[in-house]
């Protein structure tokens, strides 16, 4: 499960590139009840969201040219220079080079060999999101690759991941863990992506939520749309996926909830 007590290859941070950052941040103030706080006139409009005080997310305006609406995961590193070079070496592509943010940390953003943008966090002062696994917190983060099995082979040349493969409605499922930590670090999973799908690849992060189908409908209120109406899986809880008013996709659970 996710913690807050970060090691090497945890997801530790998780930002959203928007086309509209104000639209962004009222969407997700009226879904989730979070509360956008500026990272000051430096940042170049990138802000974090808080809930209780705590960050839970970031958000920033799209950068990069022909960038579309996404949440990015971060990846907890010990040497951002080092997973650079590992990406390159493993078939993926640099596409921000390791740089330092203030005196908060080291990032860097990368693809994966299958087409899916993800990044990296080297503490500093700031170690990662302050809280992960409650009610309107991240809580697990999943791949959707055309190629798995390629995809995965390059994430544990990266991270050193573990994977377990768990029978799924329909197919398989592959969970992922931290090196070593067994399902205790368990934090995310890859799916195939679908083809003809109309997602591209990505990963897509979940929030907790305390009842799936009520944030779903408030979400369309809000002028999102469904891409996965929600459902249940046992054992697991009731899931469903998302797009914000910005079309970047999410998704949502109620671990554990009825139907489950």
């Amino acid at each position: 499960m996710l913690t807050t007590d970060y090691v090497p290859g945890a997801p530790n941070w998780l930002d959203l590139g928007a086309s509209d950052t104000e639209a962004a941040v009222a969407f997700y103030g009226s879904l989730m009840g979070w509360h956008f706080e500026s990272a000051g006139p430096e940042a170049g409009g990138y802000g974090f969201f808080t809930l209780d005080r705590r960050t839970v997310a970031a958000v920033g305006p799209l950068t990069e040219e022909g960038a579309r609406p996404a949440w990015t995961p971060y990846f907890h590193t010990r040497d951002a220079e080092a997973t650079a070079r590992t990406v390159d070496q493993a078939g993926g592509t640099v596409r921000l080079a390791p740089f330092d943010v203030f005196e908060e940390g080291r990032m860097a953003q990368f693809t994966d060999p299958g087409g899916a943008r993800f990044a990296v966090w080297q503490p500093g002062r700031t170690a990662g999101l302050d809280a992960v696994n409650d009610p309107g917190t991240l809580c697990w983060t999943e791949l959707h690759s055309p190629d798995p099995a390629t995809d995965l082979a390059f994430y544990r040349k990266v991270f050193g991941w573990d994977a377990e493969e768990m029978p799924f409605p329909g197919g398989t499922y592959t969970m992922l863990m931290t090196s070593g930590a067994g399902r205790e670090g368990s934090f995310g999973g890859v799916a195939q992506l679908q083809e003809g799908h109309s997602t591209p690849p990505q990963w897509l992060p979940y929030f907790e939520v305390a009842d799936c189908d009520a944030v779903v409908a408030k979400g369309q209120d809000l002028g999102g749309s469904v891409l996965m109406p929600a459902m249940s899986a046992e054992g697991i809880g009731r899931m469903a996926w998302l797009t914000d008013t910005v079309r970047a996709p999410f998704g949502v659970i109620a671990s554990g909830g009825p139907g489950a």
